[in-house]
């Protein structure tokens, strides 16, 4: 079964992360994507964990990729890069600002090669403003954007996430971005540029707090894990584990209170309305705690279970990779890698009834289909393929 971008063309020059994923989920939807390094390797290659010398890192963001090295800067690349922008109709990059315009590459230059091609850039600050040269990690994304001030535990010093959640954010925008020009393009036959900053991608993510903060002038405070909204809902402790419940609607409330078999609390004035528990916070989560603390996680689960309270266990990854529904779900899928062998990674979260996504190649080692993009694709003659390797351009 063809995926949804079964035709669709992708040059991938990106690395690390955020554009990397981009070109992922292109290519598990059926594009082809031809992905760039320099010869020897992006330095992501270098980032632990390994599985027989391969690192995982690469291959997480990497798979449903063709693998070519090339030395961009170098001057007979840039004819190759030229031939490639007119196979593509998406061109995935994550420079800063200005690099490719300093290869020769600006976007006008880029769409006078292939008017129709999408143009895809993901940096840290987007390609305007003030701070569009500065670099940026995601650590650093998580601290501009407002987020890291909103995590970590009250009254302690901010926190960064466990998770590259910045570049992700910034990666899932790129592949939506590309897709919205996709569609653009097919009405109109031109191409255009999708301009995708990391800190934009996470401000977005905020919710309320900017706009509350535009509004009312409060400067919003770290919860730790309470829910900012509603009481209790937060991490609680059990006999055996942690458990995340949430029973601070009004409708939720009063069936906590039953399978506490503290009815009473329904009706006290301190907790009978949202506000009059958030206001009591610390007094009703005391309450819960002390319950929960004399129960195992699998108790606390199938109480609140059977009154449709919202309780999940805090897993950790150990457990969370054996879950039967992610299992279910297939949110890991076992590839096999052509050094590292068989490596389990992510699986696809977006599920399509008619066209779904496959891994149809696992992620490549470096260089490992240069001679079949440029020979095959570009069709280079066994001479001038075998000229570009001993001059060190591929």
């Amino acid at each position: 079964m063809s995926g949804p971008l079964d035709g669709v063309k992708v040059l991938d020059l990106s690395r690390f992360i955020a554009g990397p994923l981009c070109g992922q989920i292109l290519g598990d939807m059926g594009a082809e994507v031809i992905k760039v390094e320099r010869p020897g390797g992006e330095d992501a290659r270098l980032h632990e964990p390994f599985v027989n010398g391969e690192s995982l890192y690469v291959m997480i963001y990497n798979r449903n990729k063709l693998g070519i090295t090339m030395r961009t800067r170098h001057p007979k690349a840039h004819d190759l890069l030229v031939q490639l922008i007119k196979w593509a109709d998406v061109l995935v990059e994550n420079y800063r600002p200005g690099t490719l315009a300093n290869m020769g590459f600006s976007y006008h230059e880029l769409l006078a090669l292939n008017p129709r091609l999408v143009v895809t850039s993901i940096s840290g600050f987007g390609q305007t403003g003030p701070y569009a040269q500065r670099a940026l990690f995601d650590a650093i994304g998580q601290a501009m954007s407002g987020l890291m001030s909103l995590t970590g535990p009250v009254g302690q010093p901010p926190m960064l996430t466990g998770a590259y959640i910045a570049d992700y954010v910034a990666g899932f925008n790129g592949a939506i971005g590309t897709l919205l020009a996709l569609i653009y393009r097919e009405r109109t036959g031109k191409g255009q540029v999708v301009d995708v900053a990391s800190v934009d991608a996470l401000f977005s993510c905020l919710g309320t707090q900017p706009s509350a903060y535009v509004a009312l002038g409060k400067e919003p405070q770290r919860q730790g894990s309470r829910d900012l909204l509603n009481a209790p809902a937060n991490v609680f402790q059990a006999a055996d584990g942690y458990v995340y419940m949430h029973a601070g609607t009004n409708p939720l409330f009063p069936k906590l209170c039953a399978i506490m078999g503290r009815e009473e609390l329904a009706t006290d004035s301190r907790f009978s309305g949202v506000v009059e528990r958030m206001e009591n916070i610390d007094a009703i989560e005391a309450i819960v705690s002390e319950w929960t603390q004399r129960l195992s996680v699998a108790e606390v689960e199938r109480l609140t279970a059977e009154v449709g309270i919202p309780c999940g266990p805090v897993l950790t990854v150990s457990q969370v990779v054996d879950l039967e529904q992610i299992k279910a779900r297939e949110m890991l899928l076992t590839v096999d890698h052509p050094v590292a062998g068989p490596v389990a990674l992510p699986g696809m979260a977006v599920k399509l009834s008619e066209s779904p996504g496959e891994v149809r190649l696992p992620p490549p080692s470096v260089g490992q289909h240069n001679e079949h993009v440029y020979r095959e694709i570009l069709g280079l003659s066994e001479d001038e393929f075998d000229a570009l390797v001993r001059e060190g351009v591929i």
